[in-house]
């Protein structure tokens, strides 16, 4: 029992604190009738539906079968760490950034270690989670405190892809710049096509220890992928407001229980129950009036620096559910909360999935890793958060 409650601590420690705020909470308001207006149902049905799609195209291995062929197609160590960047910046806007970081740093350890690039393992790894925090910041579906947001403020998709467009651009010009100063254009041995059929196989069939599930059907298998695909386009519907969200849940359940059932088994429900807890939270939060007033006081007047601030500590998911009760002013929370991805290891908890990943391959490096993922992410953040003030 013991072993099993420190397993839990350790793997779920997000869901096991919220838990325990959101009983804590129930203790100063009993639970009511009003409780079951706590929960946004539909964040949870679009959030649900994603994961499960996400995942179906992870068990064919499409994305790692993506990033291997972009590999071919480049010469230079220049070349091979843009792409390595981009992969997870592009892919994170689709797929989210968890996903993207779980799939593409096992990907890129394994190809920088096949180029004798080991000691660029710490840029390149950083350089990579700042691409999937960046790049999914820009999009509603992009992670998961950017679908509650757009969910509750029902801000269309147009206005929420312009509102973040010019700090994904941006972000995506530094990334470029500090690829281009920092690598050179010294050919990359990696990039034969014997090498190249190496990583594939090495990413699609990692060992059992690895963080990177194995691919567990035929990868890639044609009508998979179409149907795949088809289930996503049935997401992006109901998160438009196209398609009635209860629709929208019932095509992908019934999708996946005749395409791979084995897909529910691997989706991470703990973090809809994580959503579950800070819902019950926050709600029993505004029904006490001395917490109500002291924190809608700071987020009314500085939605934007208390959402980034905030972020540092709490991390960027629980700090949308928490400054979104206390302020409607959408636009500021929304630039807020995703520039307070960046900064501090926790920020974004994605960003502890690339940390994992490195120390686990480098145990003896965590404090260099560390310093420089903290010297990049605060030279970003203060780039970014400079523009946001200046817009906002």
């Amino acid at each position: 029992m013991r072993r099993w409650a420190l397993g839990l601590l350790k793997n779920e420690t997000v869901l096991v604190v919220a838990a325990v705020i959101a009983l804590i909470s129930c203790l100063f308001v009993l639970p009511d009738k009003q409780y079951a207006g706590y929960i946004h149902y539909n964040t949870l049905a679009q959030l649900g539906s994603l994961m499960v799609v996400v995942c179906g195209f992870q068990r064919i291995g499409v994305f790692h079968l993506i990033g291997s062929n972009l590999l071919a197609r480049v010469h230079t160590v220049r070349g091979l760490v843009l792409v390595l960047t981009a992969l997870p910046f592009f892919s994170s806007m689709l797929i989210t950034n968890d996903v993207a970081l779980v799939t593409f740093i096992p990907f890129a350890i394994a190809v920088l270690i096949m180029a004798g690039m080991q000691e660029r393992t710490f840029l390149v790894a950083t350089l990579m989670t700042l691409g999937a925090n960046l790049g999914s910041m820009f999009t509603p579906i992009g992670n998961a405190h950017n679908l509650y947001l757009k969910a509750r403020s029902d801000i269309p998709t147009t206005e929420f892809l312009a509102i973040m467009a010019p700090y994904t651009l941006l972000a995506a010009l530094m990334l470029c710049l500090v690829i281009w100063c920092t690598f050179g254009k010294e050919q990359a041995s990696i990039l034969q096509d014997l090498e190249a059929r190496r990583i594939q196989e090495s990413v699609l069939a990692p060992e059992q220890d690895s963080i990177q599930p194995q691919v567990q059907v035929a990868p890639c298998e044609g009508w998979r992928l179409a149907v795949y695909g088809a289930l996503f386009m049935v997401c992006l519907l109901g998160v438009g407001g196209i398609l009635p969200q209860w629709v929208m849940v019932l095509i992908v359940a019934a999708g996946f229980f005749l395409c791979d059932w084995r897909v529910f088994l691997q989706v991470d429900w703990g973090l809809l129950l994580t959503f579950v807890a800070f819902f019950i939270f926050i709600g029993n939060a505004r029904r006490i009036p001395e917490f109500y007033n002291l924190v809608s006081g700071l987020v009314g007047h500085y939605p934007l620096l208390t959402s980034v601030i905030s972020s540092q500590v709490i991390s960027n998911v629980p700090t949308s559910l928490l400054v979104s009760g206390f302020s409607t002013a959408w636009r500021q929370i929304i630039v807020g909360t995703n520039l307070g991805g960046l900064g501090t290891l926790i920020a974004s908890m994605a960003s502890l999935i690339s940390y994992k990943a490195v120390v686990k391959k480098y145990p003896g490096s965590k404090g260099r890793y560390l310093k420089v993922y903290t010297l990049w992410n605060v030279i970003f953040l203060l780039v970014l958060l400079a523009l946001a003030l200046l817009i906002e």
